[in-house]
């Protein structure tokens, strides 16, 4: 049995018009996270799952609700938190004016590392990641694929113990996307826990431990793709969505697996 590593509790996010309530993204999202396992986080846009994703990686605070480590808050314990967090977001934010190896020595360095220990984590993330010939470039002149590949690098720096990739293959092509798979499923050997947001359904069939379908800031059910598939007697991951998009308010889609 894997060892629980995060307990979210009864998280909301609402968005604010002065004092009116404009939308509520979330609305009450329960679910654990385990050691070492890819968390697929689905469900059709506006679903709640950047927003998700946003409060995990501490960028936003949720409205109310509670993420619990090793027993206690996050928020009573925000640096040592997000020390073990790395985060790939779906809008590449990154320093043009510098390499990427350069970038990657500091965002090393932002998280505690020393010039010569970031130095050294940076050769030996480049050859994991085939980003050796690229370290002096500038982040426009490397193709999509490798700019995917650096984020991932960059969130790896410091060695965190939950990675969040959000949309990490979106536009690509396929055999990058396959490629970028490999690279997901070492993070899962390493022990490390992933939270993978993704609108390609094979792509979350194929590397989630587990399925967390999201509607309209709600979760609908947590379950493994194999799961999923013999419950609704289909033959796909994306089969089941497809049914689930025809009929989301079904009772068969209620509560947590």
């Amino acid at each position: 049995m894997k060892k629980l590593f995060l307990q979210i509790k009864h998280i909301t996010k609402n968005y604010y018009d002065g004092r009116r309530v404009l939308k509520k993204a979330l609305q009450g999202i329960s679910l654990d996270l385990y050691q070492g396992e890819v968390l697929g986080l689905l469900g059709v846009n506006g679903a709640g799952k950047t927003t998700l994703v946003s409060i995990l990686a501490t960028l936003h605070p949720p409205t109310t609700g509670e993420i619990l480590w090793n027993g206690a808050s996050i928020y009573d314990a925000l640096l040592p938190f997000r020390s073990v967090v790395g985060y790939c977001p779906q809008h590449p934010n990154i320093e043009k004016d510098f390499s990427l190896g350069e970038n990657l020595v500091i965002s090393g360095q932002c998280y505690g590392l020393s010039k010569k220990e970031a130095e050294e984590r940076k050769k030996e993330l480049a050859k994991d990641f085939n980003l050796e010939p690229y370290l002096d470039a500038n982040i426009d002149q490397v193709s999509g694929g490798y700019k995917q590949r650096f984020l991932i690098a960059r969130a790896l720096m410091h060695r965190p113990h939950l990675v969040i990739l959000d949309e990490p293959t979106v536009g690509l092509d396929s055999h990058i996307r396959r490629e970028l798979w490999d690279v997901i499923s070492s993070l899962r050997k390493q022990g490390i826990t992933v939270v993978l947001t993704t609108h390609y359904l094979d792509e979350a069939e194929k590397l989630s431990d587990r399925i967390c379908l999201i509607h309209e800031g709600l979760v609908r059910i947590i379950d493994t793709p194999e799961n999923l598939k013999k419950q609704h007697q289909k033959n796909s991951l994306e089969e089941v969505f497809l049914k689930f998009v025809d009929d989301p308010n079904a009772e068969i889609f209620s509560g947590e697996a």
